[in-house]
């Protein structure tokens, strides 16, 4: 299926002033409304609740984002009562209507990109190169599912043939439903925009819980998408906990489908849950997710040092790993083991870790109290299964600062070589052959990204066929999926292998309905 034409958003280029003046200047207008106030969003009214929290800044405990009003259960069933009704209209609604507003939101985006991107340097703790990416990607999704539904919506009636003289036959899509959106932090813009107007385009209603650590971005998506002209009650923002908004929602009778990225462990939670038919409920409810991964990078033995440093580098400490997509393991042959050793530990010792309102850090702080606890708590257990070649220190006095740590000499079967850490932690192993490689590549219950380091045809070859995840790379790094060109998505515990960013995306948001007329 062809789609039409679609150019993805360009990076900005931080080598030049201009650029990085027009970033502190969105930093500028973001610290304009720090400490705002922010309802939740249902049928389009601000709703105030009893209970807020303060999103703080992961690089400095003293700044305040926003305070954020959070949703209990009344809420929540009101916006799924003002999602189910705006439903009964916007599906009704053409579908070149409906990607209009996920071109005009893009647009909006794609002028305040700066600011945007700010604010998740503020609440995410984003640098200024992963912060623009993630802005950049929220854009993508915007223009590639808009120009997608198009296609589906102009080629319906191809599909399927008609038996001349006899009958006509008509196959169309039609929406699902309400469904629910759980989004990370990790990506606050770019995964939640990709989720939602997914959904929205094909003709859903939704109600959107934010990770709680970002949720000020999603209200200033919500705010760009009304400005687009989305009808009042399809989207409903309701922030509050996972456990209570959460769970309702997932229960709910009336939800159709769940929509989540995160942790393997709640997204099993919320399969299973998803799974239960609950009283007057008539649908098997239908979840996409994108769960968590333990991301492996082959160095073979034909390869120069210094480059897969470098991309070790990229793949591993970009965003402070925080990637489902990140490597946290590095499979390394025993020829090369040592100049590889000696290559990374020289590109990880010239990070600049701090806050990354300074351009010029590489590495920010990690979420929250929660992520630097379990990081750490990983580091401790590495060093018990490996030596430590760089890094291995943390300091929590003004924000969530890890360093970017390399354990060395590390046997397959430890467990940070099998466990997601979703930290600035990178265990090594060396091996004695490339199956050997492909063997402990293979080795752990996920199935995400993974890359291949070769001049050896055959191994990428062989690479192609046996190294089982779901997006792939040779000779680069695994991280930094674009939309329409890698669609996203893995195996086994990485989730549902949904390939977000995909042709076939919108088809988990959708269902098929044949008619048939006889002549």
């Amino acid at each position: 299926m062809a789609i039409y034409e679609y150019r993805m958003e360009p990076l900005t280029d931080f080598t030049q002033k201009e650029n990085i003046k027009a970033y502190q200047a969105g930093l500028k207008t973001v610290e304009g409304y720090l400490g705002e106030t922010y309802p939740l969003v249902i049928n389009g009214k601000r709703v105030k609740t009893k209970k807020t929290i303060v999103s703080k800044n992961p690089a400095d405990h003293t700044e305040d984002i926003g305070v954020v009003h959070q949703a209990g259960i009344e809420e929540t069933e009101q916006a799924m009562a003002a999602a189910l009704d705006a439903f009964e209209t916007w599906k009704k609604v053409p579908a070149g209507v409906r990607a209009d507003i996920l071109f005009k939101t893009a647009a909006i985006i794609r002028k305040r990109k700066f600011e945007f991107s700010a604010l998740m340097t503020k609440e995410a703790g984003k640098p200024y190169p992963e912060a623009d990416a993630d802005t950049a990607e929220a854009i993508d999704f915007l223009e590639y599912y808009g120009r997608l539904m198009l296609e589906y919506a102009s080629e319906t009636d191809k599909k399927v043939l008609s038996r001349k003289h006899i009958e006509r036959n008509e196959y169309r899509y039609i929406p699902l439903g309400v469904g629910a959106i759980i989004p990370p932090w990790n990506f606050p813009l770019a995964i939640l925009t990709g989720m939602t107007s997914a959904a929205v385009v094909a003709g859903n209603a939704v109600l959107i819980k934010p990770a709680s650590t970002t949720q000020v971005i999603a209200h200033k998506l919500v705010e760009a998408m009304e400005e687009a002209g989305l009808p009042n009650g399809v989207i409903n923002l309701v922030p509050g906990s996972g456990r209570e908004v959460g769970d309702y929602m997932v229960n709910h009778p009336k939800t159709r489908f769940i929509s989540f990225t995160g942790s393997k462990e709640v997204g099993m939670t919320i399969y299973e849950n998803a799974a239960k038919v609950q009283k007057h409920q008539i649908w098997l409810k239908r979840v996409v997710a994108e769960m968590g991964g333990k991301d492996a990078v082959i160095v073979d033995e034909d390869y120069d040092p210094k480059e897969a440093a470098q991309i070790l580098k990229t793949s591993a400490f970009g965003f402070s790993g925080q990637k489902c997509s990140a490597a946290s393991r590095a499979i390394v042959h025993e020829k090369v083991y040592d100049a590889v050793m000696d290559a990374l530990k020289a590109e990880v010792m010239n990070i600049k870790v701090g806050n990354p309102e300074d351009d010029t850090v590489f590495m920010g702080p990690v979420n929250d109290e929660n992520a630097f606890n379990k990081i750490t708590e990983y580091i401790e257990i590495g060093k018990q299964e490996g030596k430590v070649l760089i890094g291995g220190d943390s300091d929590k006095t003004k924000g969530w600062f890890i360093e970017p740590t390399v354990f060395i000499d590390v046997e397959p079967h430890a467990r940070i070589m099998k466990e997601e850490i979703f930290g600035p932690v990178l265990a090594i192993t060396k091996v004695k052959s490339f199956t050997e490689a492909l063997d402990v590549a293979n080795s752990t219950e996920f199935g995400l990204t993974g890359a291949v380091l070769s001049n050896n045809r055959m191994h990428l070859e062989k690479a192609r066929d046996e190294f089982h995840v779901g997006n792939l790379y040779f000779n680069r790094k695994c991280t930094g999926a674009i939309v329409g060109y890698q669609p996203f998505g893995g195996f086994n515990m990485s989730g549902t292998d949904s390939k977000a960013g995909g042709p076939e995306y919108l088809l988990h948001f959708m269902q098929g309905k044949t008619i048939t007329e006889q002549l």
